[in-house]
């Protein structure tokens, strides 16, 4: 069967702190080979962990704003702006996607730092146009990882997927001494979600609070955990994973970012 080869790739980025916007550093660098491997979209649908609200909004602006949404940072991140275009057509396709369910055109949010961060770095030219999908904070993993299966279509219409979030992410358990680390139980969730995501096994990542203590404690909230769902929702049987960056730091915060895309030998196959 012949691959339609303007298919755009589904990305993960482990985010992190606000401040890897400044940073050059092994996440960031992997965010910018992430960026570069994908081309140029049409346009891209962001799902970010900081978008949460009460039933589902898509932004639907011809020119979202940065937003800074966060607290005690340098000026010189708040300073940081990502000035993309929006897309009020992508918009509008978004909401017959996933009709019957009511999702509302928002022209008040823009783009968050779990969104802009890694834009920032992936396409630094801010130049292809931005729409942001919030979550509904109501619903449960099964929920965002069905909506992420409905969005798929978009793929084949030279517009890329971004989720952004962490599959660890214990900002109260977090050792600010020890940056290049990962607690046991972290670590051993991290390794359990990445192997699930390798072998396409998405009920492991979907169902994650079925291995007791170590998802609770790495997942004390699920904010952070849902985009992954989105990024896996939105894959294709055999699609290849590829893991830009793999490490957890400051004990309790993982930094995993992927691709998932059709394999060389997939492609290879599909113009044979």
């Amino acid at each position: 069967m012949s691959l339609n080869p303007t298919r755009m790739p589904v990305m993960f980025f482990g985010h992190g702190s606000p401040m890897n916007a400044l940073d050059d550093n092994r996440a960031t660098r992997a965010w910018a080979s992430m960026g570069t491997a994908a081309g140029t979209p049409r346009a891209i649908l962001m799902i970010s962990a900081h978008w949460l609200t009460h039933g589902t909004a898509v932004t639907a602006m011809p020119q979202p704003r940065t937003i800074h949404d966060f607290g005690a940072f340098p000026p010189a991140l708040f300073a940081q702006r990502y000035p993309a275009p929006g897309d009020p057509e992508l918009a509008q396709r978004i909401v017959k996607l996933l009709a019957p369910l009511p999702v509302a055109l928002d022209e008040r949010w823009g783009l968050d730092h779990g969104a802009w961060s890694v834009l920032l770095k992936a396409f630094p030219a801010a130049q292809i146009p931005v729409v942001q999908l919030s979550m509904d904070r109501n619903r449960d993993a099964r929920y965002h990882y069905e909506l992420g299966r409905a969005l798929r279509p978009l793929r084949d219409e030279g517009v890329l997927i971004a989720a952004s979030g962490n599959i660890v992410h214990n900002l109260s358990a977090m050792d600010w001494g020890t940056p290049n680390s990962g607690y046991g139980w972290a670590q051993t969730f991290h390794d359990h979600i990445a192997s699930a995501i390798a072998e396409d096994r998405p009920a492991d990542v979907i169902d994650y609070e079925r291995m007791g203590a170590p998802a609770l404690r790495s997942v004390p909230t699920p904010d952070h955990y849902w985009p992954v769902l989105y990024a896996l929702g939105a894959r294709h049987a055999g699609e290849a994973v590829n893991f830009a960056s793999n490490f957890l730091e400051y004990g309790s915060l993982s930094m995993l970012s992927f691709t998932l895309d059709e394999s060389a030998d997939a492609r290879l196959r599909g113009t044979a």
